[in-house]
């Protein structure tokens, strides 16, 4: 991770894509009335090393105690059980349109309490509501965590990514459906996910191309109205239709994609520099702790005493500017930021100085 800067190619990664490649209509719009849900609960993650939430979390024991009432297990309100492998969690999702009974979805988790981390854990079944306090779906299973934690008995510790949330593919399954259609009032309405007047444009020309003229319209840079067939039979037909039509994208904006909880930084080949100086150092500070003991004379009858001491050294690297020329494609960047020895974070702080500088052409994204 210190020296190497994931970048993945293109094709790997839908949200860069080049001026004028071809699309499926549907993947660049939405069609208003049919949309995502959200879905939250809350839950207790098990299982867990000891990397739980410790006994001043309440709420997490509270939660146990009301679990085990339900498999017939009787505790003291005033004795609650303490146990560090056990988690409270805050579990969330997305309920795709049209998503019928017995489907599957992605559910994230998050720690609520101190846990250190939630790295082999399982979820317990959680329901999952919706904004209007229905359950929508019931979640469990085992944890995926990209980060990990690990201390050691004077205070000092290492953590890599967010150990303290996870993800369960397909880990969560659907229970109630929302009623979700397309009005059938001879009119749908297309919203462009990333408005673009281009794209919007060639969208109403291949469409007005396969049904006739004056079918769609331009409504702005982000919102079409297309004229449909009242009948839902026939509203199938004309939206499998659409599905089928290609579209010529407009020129975009090259993006910068950086994803501040795994620190990958995505880029496609589009990205230029104009002509800038770059400078890049680093600052270490080690803290060594040191434990001894200190001894009294013989038959002086003292104690001995524990004596611990801090050695703290900081160092800071010496770096030199490097200049980067007008017009540098992304294996000189690649190969630059590998020279400099920069981590993902680092390359960040590099990519966003260039963009306040206005040396460079592309949009940051942050995610």
């Amino acid at each position: 991770m210190r020296r190497l800067v994931l970048l993945l190619n293109l094709c790997l990664f839908s949200a860069l894509v080049n001026a004028g490649s071809q699309r499926p209509l549907l993947d660049l719009v939405d069609v208003q009335g049919v949309r995502d849900n959200q879905l939250v609960g809350y839950g207790l993650v098990v299982g867990l090393p000891g990397s739980g939430d410790k006994t001043q979390v309440k709420f997490a024991a509270q939660s146990l105690n009301n679990m085990l009432k339900q498999f017939g297990v009787q505790m003291d309100e005033g004795n609650l059980p303490k146990s560090k492998n056990v988690a409270a969690v805050a579990v969330h999702a997305t309920l795709p349109p049209m998503a019928s009974p017995g489907q599957t979805i992605n559910v994230t988790v998050n720690s609520l309490g101190d846990a250190k981390s939630l790295h082999g854990g399982s979820l317990m079944l959680t329901p999952l509501r919706g904004v209007d306090g229905r359950v929508y779906a019931l979640a469990q299973g085992n944890l995926v965590v990209g980060g990990i934690n690990a201390s050691g008995k004077n205070g000092s510790s290492v953590t890599v990514n967010v150990p303290t949330s996870g993800i369960i593919p397909d880990g969560a399954i659907v229970e109630r459906s929302v009623l979700e259609r397309i009005e059938q009032s001879g009119q749908v309405i297309l919203n462009l996910k990333e408005p673009n007047y281009q794209t919007a444009r060639n969208i109403v020309n291949a469409v007005n191309k396969v049904f006739g003229p004056e079918i769609a319209k331009a409504e702005n840079w982000g919102r079409l109205l297309l004229s449909a067939p009242k009948d839902a039979n026939n509203l199938n037909t004309f939206m499998s239709m659409l599905q089928d039509i290609d579209v010529t994208l407009g020129t975009e904006r090259p993006k910068i994609i950086f994803n501040s909880r795994t620190g990958t930084v995505v880029m496609n080949d589009q990205v230029r520099v104009n002509r800038a100086a770059v400078s890049h150092g680093n600052l270490t500070i080690t803290i060594t702790e040191n434990e001894g003991a200190v001894q009294p004379p013989p038959f002086s009858r003292g104690k001995t005493v524990p004596v611990q001491a801090s050695d703290v050294n900081v160092e800071e690297q010496h770096a030199n500017m490097m200049l980067w020329p007008e017009g540098t494609s992304l294996d000189v960047i690649v190969q630059a930021v590998n020279a400099l020895g920069a981590t993902p974070a680092e390359l960040m702080s590099i990519l966003i100085a260039l963009d306040q500088a206005g040396a460079i052409d592309a949009e940051l994204v942050v995610i």
